[in-house]
């Protein structure tokens, strides 16, 4: 089982990307039922529904979807080093991969470059590097 959890908030970067990961994993062979989606608020509450997902030791990896895009104010800094050490937490304290796909960009056309564009597509990276890890770790 693969699980998803996908932050909502700038939701048009964040479906997207959903999209391109779930349409890669079952290119690759997973079976639908077998992908595990589950939406947060925002990408703050991401590492937290990582942890409970990974408490349950069904996964055989996680991935982090999200989109931080640079506002006004320091927020940004503070979302992005919360979100980004939390996701390597989970990794580490769970012995369990977590794809990290969460865009920070500096504005909504870098987050659309990275969807698709000329960047190409990370919500399909992260299902790859998913697979990858995990077939990885099984060799070790």
């Amino acid at each position: 089982m693969i699980g998803i959890v996908v932050s909502r908030f700038n939701e048009k970067i964040t479906h997207a990307l959903q999209v391109g990961c779930v349409e890669t994993l079952i290119q690759k062979g997973i079976p639908a039922d077998q992908i595990k989606v589950i939406d947060v608020p925002g990408a703050v509450e991401i590492p937290f529904i990582l942890q409970r997902t990974a408490k349950t030791k069904k996964y055989a990896a996680l991935i982090a979807l999200g989109a931080v895009v640079r506002g006004e104010t320091s927020h940004y800094d503070y979302v992005c080093e919360q979100v980004s050490q939390g996701c390597q937490r989970v990794m580490l304290d769970y012995d369990l991969p977590v794809a990290f796909g969460i865009l920070t960009t500096d504005n909504d056309e870098q987050a659309l470059d990275r969807i698709g564009g000329r960047h190409g597509h990370k919500g399909a990276e992260a299902a790859e590097v998913a697979l990858e890890i995990i077939a990885t770790s099984k060799s070790i």
